[in-house]
């Protein structure tokens, strides 16, 4: 069974937000309010002190059996057992991440059209975010899509579809009604007083 066949919750632990020595402390909070799956992502980080800090971060979600995935860089997961990339749109192909992490991983996708939800299934895809659904000041470049082609995208593609963008725990049933099965939250779960509580709030919404 695929470790995102049940996924309901992604945390994005953006390096934007967070100092990358508190990164340990906050992915165990995550992981103690029940995300189901955790993305390093530090666009402005070198990859030696990324593969650094993934090394550190994998050893906790090892331990409750919660992938981790890499944002961007493949090379990272072929010197760190992370269970996963993801790629933009510009970045590599999935088959070019696969061939440079060098054994077989998880392989998610970010789409913002149907269009790209489709391709992103055609080229082999192990998941897909989906968005930006809200405006989102994570990617300011990107205008939100709405709620509008959610339930369509479901429809017309098989894989697991994780809505992103902008989604907090006030636009949560929103995206829900609209048909949301999985969501990614970043700022929000991020700068939450409490990011247990939150996440606890998230995935009992989404259960």
């Amino acid at each position: 069974m695929s470790p995102l066949a049940n996924a309901r919750l992604y945390g994005i632990l953006d390096l934007g937000y967070v100092e990358p020595s508190d990164a340990a402390r906050i992915v165990e909070r995550m992981i103690e309010g029940g995300v189901d799956l955790v993305q390093l992502r530090g666009k402005r980080n070198s990859i030696e002190k990324l593969v650094d800090l993934a090394a550190e971060l994998h050893e906790l979600t090892t331990k409750s059996s919660t992938p981790l995935i890499v944002n961007d860089y493949a090379e990272i997961a072929s010197r760190v057992p992370v269970e996963g990339v993801h790629v933009g749109q510009h970045d590599d192909s999935i088959e070019l991440t696969r061939r440079k992490a060098g054994r077989n991983i998880l392989v998610g996708k970010s789409t913002h059209s149907l269009e790209q939800a489709r391709g992103a299934q055609r080229e082999g895809a192990d998941y897909i975010g989906f968005g930006p659904i809200f405006a989102t000041p994570t990617k300011p470049d990107y205008p939100p899509i709405g709620l509008a082609d959610i339930r369509r995208v479901h429809a017309e593609v098989s894989l697991p579809i994780f809505c992103i963008g902008g989604i907090n725990i006030d636009n949560l049933q929103s995206v829900i009604d609209a048909g949301a099965k999985r969501v990614v939250m970043v700022s929000a779960l991020l700068k939450a007083h409490s990011i247990v509580d939150y996440a606890r709030c998230a995935t009992d919404m989404l259960a």
